[in-house]
């Protein structure tokens, strides 16, 4: 994995008081990109993207509730609606009154995205949105980590597998084999393989498997259409968890779609798998949508209104 930065850490309180973990890299006064990790994951999976992008921009990552050095916080705290929550408080925590910055999620990260987007503190800073390797709907339904044909059959299993209350237990080269099939392309190499596998394998139990009952049961359908800024879409074609078809639905289904990328033989984990190309589409929407000028005057025209 790559080497990052030494960042600037915060902590910021969600609407329950959840205490949420956060690392800011970069320059103060840069143009911001904030970052939301997915499922299991926390904010070393964006080991790349800070490396990249922190030399001329503030990169802002957060643990998700539950994972890394954020808490797991209070039993029913598992919806998308405190993902919401979350990242109004990340938000509030970071940035400046009207001040814009590019949100990019990934698998979970990007659902809450989705169901932030009606959200005050979100149309507030929100100036264009990656969602990579996500879905709003259907995912169990869609996932093809069983390999069987689409069915009642192959939905149910799924959902006992991506449920296991099973402990993952230490990284081994079973288990990297294992992750690779389920969150990886087949040609994914080993190092980045290991990184990932730390990561998710850090995840504790009782919160991996409460997430897995949210994802299970998501439907942001209705959000994705109240994502009115600019939003590129990114999806691997090998992705077994979140396949094309659905990076497909949210791009014909959001109000202003900027491109759809779908990059050939990657899986899941695409911010780790294919590095660079997920950085060029974060760069290119902050070079059109986040130029200094531009950021100022959208902070302008907010206030005037």
């Amino acid at each position: 994995m790559t080497t990052t930065p030494n960042p600037r850490e915060l902590t910021a309180r969600s609407a329950d008081g959840s205490r949420l973990h956060i690392e800011v890299y970069g320059s103060e006064g840069a143009p911001a990109v904030v970052l939301a990790h997915g499922w299991t994951c926390s904010t070393l999976f964006w080991a790349a993207q800070i490396q990249a992008l922190s030399a001329d921009h503030r990169v802002i990552v957060y643990d998700q509730r539950g994972h890394g050095r954020s808490p797991a916080g209070c039993r029913d705290g598992y919806t998308t609606d405190a993902l919401a929550d979350d990242l109004e408080a990340v938000l509030g925590a970071t940035l400046a009154p009207g001040e814009k910055a590019i949100l990019g999620g990934h698998s979970m990260g990007g659902m809450t995205l989705m169901a932030a987007s009606a959200r005050p503190a979100f149309r507030e800073h929100a100036a264009a949105v990656l969602l990579c390797s996500t879905g709003s709907s259907k995912l169990v339904a869609e996932s093809r980590v069983v390999p069987m044909r689409p069915g009642r059959a192959r939905t149910r299993l799924t959902r006992l597998i991506l449920g296991a209350r099973a402990p993952l237990g230490p990284v081994t080269r079973v288990s990297k084999r294992i992750l690779r099939y389920g969150t990886m392309g087949p040609g994914t190499a080993p190092d980045r393989v290991a990184a990932c596998a730390r990561i998710v394998h850090a995840c504790p139990r009782p919160v991996r498997v409460a997430w897995s009952h949210v994802l299970g049961e998501l439907d942001l359908d209705a959000q994705v259409g109240e994502l009115r800024v600019p939003t590129a879409v990114l999806a691997g074609t090998a992705d077994r968890l979140t396949p094309p078809v659905l990076a497909r639905r949210l791009a014909e289904a959001l109000p202003d779609c900027v491109g759809l990328t779908e990059l050939t033989g990657m899986g899941h984990m695409t911010p780790v798998e294919a590095p660079e190309a997920v950085t060029a589409v974060l760069r290119g929407l902050a070079e059109d949508h986040l130029t200094t000028g531009r950021a100022h005057d959208n902070a302008t025209e907010e206030s005037a209104a």
